[in-house]
């Protein structure tokens, strides 16, 4: 199953110091999870610092149990919001 995340830095509590300090340990977490083909795509958002991820799962918790393994999960820097997704019907055979 796939699931898109949307996260955004919690940068009202945290400086920026403290993610320079955990962002390499990041970057090589997000490397494990995808080259554990967890991780299917990964984009920086453009409107605030945060990322959207392109994640494959069991479930919802498994998701989540996954996404923990991040650093910056782990210290509480990031609010992330976990979306299931579905395939899109309109592209299968009507009849």
């Amino acid at each position: 199953m796939q699931f898109l995340t949307v996260s955004r830095r919690r940068s009202d509590r945290f400086s920026d110091a403290e993610f320079a300090a955990r962002i390499e340990a990041e970057l090589e977490q997000a490397r494990v999870l995808y080259t554990q083909g967890v991780i299917r795509q990964i984009w920086h958002r453009a409107d605030l610092p945060g990322a959207c991820i392109l994640i494959e799962a069991d479930s919802e918790a498994d998701a989540r149990e996954k996404l923990n393994t991040l650093p910056l999960m782990q210290a509480g820097m990031l609010e992330m919001t976990v979306i299931p997704l579905k395939p899109y019907a309109g592209f299968a055979p009507r009849g």
